[in-house]
């Protein structure tokens, strides 16, 4: 990875500045970063001259006179997001002002080859700041200062792969899927405005992202929020089994239970979510009744967790959770079982994830060049 060169201290701020704003003149980025014109100037012009900072034009300063523009320059570099899904590896590459400049999508197997072509599609003079790679398995961890190294097997072969194709040399940074989706509803999404709330993820697998104060909650071990460890069943006479709830409200499980309940008479059983919720919309009576059980089930989800975080807000996304035909139920049962809460559909859909990386890949790569601020004005 290529060394962000050295900076003052204000050069570093103004840096930071101007990548959270995109382009701005000096005014501006005086009024942004709290300091003097003078010390802006020649912030600005020390970024210029180690390409960290690019002239992009003028813009009228309301006097008669013309003030010059600044974008981030050649060298402030990418990143690199990487969502490794359970179908598809969805890949983002950006500048370190969120800007999008490569991306790519595939079937999971091949997540190496999605992740050289978006590489190859970046700027050949952007040095990489840094990768951030969504997962949905919290145990997969890296060890601070080295490369992408699982702390544990359960990552699988795929991710193995993703880190031979992945550059030496720049910081990897592993994050629960889960918590990227909550971080771009809540810059992005149906959470905007809001800096408490939960995103309950029901699709393959079920997840809650935990935002207090515009924060994602990791908690002490990063796992919190993984609702798949709930004890489930509790019954007398049942044993509560190692992910049991997963397994019970995921969309495997939810398609078993549509074969085993759909009648011969109703032609082909739906094999997707998506053909089942279509079929309840078009007025399938066994469609929509499976539907209204599954809306019930998420809806006495959505009360555990209403009862622990008390979260005022909760987004409902992952491959069957988005559904707004779920909505009626989920609301009305979260209000039988427990106090009123708002619930409503993601806004991001499947992108969710890498969105999100995206923004996380971002914070650190900025972040990776503004450490470099070591010399004192």
């Amino acid at each position: 990875m290529e060394r962000a060169p050295r900076l003052t201290e204000s050069a570093s701020h103004v840096f930071a500045v101007l990548a959270q704003a995109g382009t701005a003149t000096r005014p501006q980025l005086a009024s942004l970063a709290r300091l003097s014109k003078p010390t802006v100037s020649a912030a600005v012009a020390e970024l210029e001259g180690v390409r960290l900072a690019a002239h992009s034009g003028t813009a009228s300063s309301g006097t008669g006179r013309n003030a010059a523009v600044y974008r981030l320059g050649p060298a402030a570099g990418a990143v690199l997001a990487i969502d490794l899904g359970p179908a598809l590896t969805r890949v983002r590459g950006c500048g370190l002002d969120g800007t999008l400049l490569a991306e790519a999508t595939g079937p999971r197997a091949e997540a190496a080859d999605v992740v050289r072509e978006a590489l190859s599609a970046l700027p050949a003079d952007a040095p990489l700041r840094s990768i951030v790679v969504a997962v949905g398995d919290v145990t997969a961890r890296v060890e601070e200062g080295s490369g992408m190294r699982p702390a544990t097997a359960k990552a699988g072969p795929v991710f193995d792969a993703v880190t031979v194709a992945l550059p030496p040399g720049v910081p990897v940074h592993l994050e629960n899927n889960v918590n990227c989706a909550a971080l771009a509803e809540l810059h992005e999404g149906a959470a905007r405005g809001r800096h408490t709330f939960g995103y309950l993820r029901i699709g393959v697998g079920i997840g809650l992202g935990i935002v207090v104060g515009g924060q994602v909650l990791a908690g002490a071990n990063g796992a919190a929020g993984e609702l798949a460890r709930l004890p489930y069943p509790w019954d007398d006479g049942l044993e509560p089994r190692h992910e049991a709830l997963e397994e019970y409200i995921g969309a495997r499980s939810l398609l078993r239970r549509t074969a085993e309940a759909w009648p011969a008479s109703d032609g082909s059983c739906p094999r997707t979510a998506d053909r089942l919720f279509s079929l309840a919309g078009e007025g399938s009576a066994v469609a929509r009744s499976i539907v209204d059980r599954h809306a019930v089930d998420v809806g006495r989800l959505a009360a555990a967790v209403t009862a622990v975080l008390d979260p005022g807000l909760l987004v409902l996304g992952g491959s069957t959770g988005a559904f707004p035909q779920l909505l009626p139920g989920v609301r009305a049962e979260l209000e039988r079982l427990s106090w009123p809460t708002e619930v409503v559909s993601s806004q991001v859909g499947d992108l969710g994830t890498v969105v999100g990386a995206a923004r996380l890949a971002v914070a650190r790569g900025v972040q990776n060049v503004t450490d470099a601020a070591r010399m004192k004005d």
